[in-house]
């Protein structure tokens, strides 16, 4: 069974940086494309940043210039460096995976969030 598992979330204030970590376990031939993305109280879950194989990268407007989505394809580990963080960043944030498993298979995989809060 393939899992993620975020990590890294937490309460900040305004101006202030986290780094998200989405770590992944279980038996994978690969990882296409992977992604992080938010969900505010109220709101319906929006996507933040892709990041597929080759290293090719997508941002939402809202925080381009302040995220960073990277990952490590020997760790099949994503990453999103947060900074000059608002209150408008809070949310959960969610790790996306499409994962190739080694029966040939494809799986959109999802983890179960990292609480984030930034306070004015």
């Amino acid at each position: 069974q393939v899992q993620l598992v975020e990590s890294g979330g937490g309460s900040v204030q305004t101006g202030g940086s986290l780094r998200l970590s989405c770590a992944t376990s279980g038996i994978i031939l690969s990882i296409n494309t992977m992604g992080w993305h938010r969900q505010a109280p109220g709101n319906q879950r929006e996507l933040v940043a892709t990041i597929n194989r080759s290293g090719q990268i997508s941002y939402a407007d809202s925080v381009k210039g302040r995220f960073t989505i990277s990952r490590d394809n020997a760790k099949n580990t994503a990453y999103l460096q947060m900074n000059s963080l608002k209150p408008e960043d809070t949310a959960v944030y969610y790790c996306n995976a499409d994962v190739v498993r080694v029966s040939g298979s494809k799986m959109d995989c999802w983890g179960k969030g990292t609480l984030v809060t930034v306070s004015s």
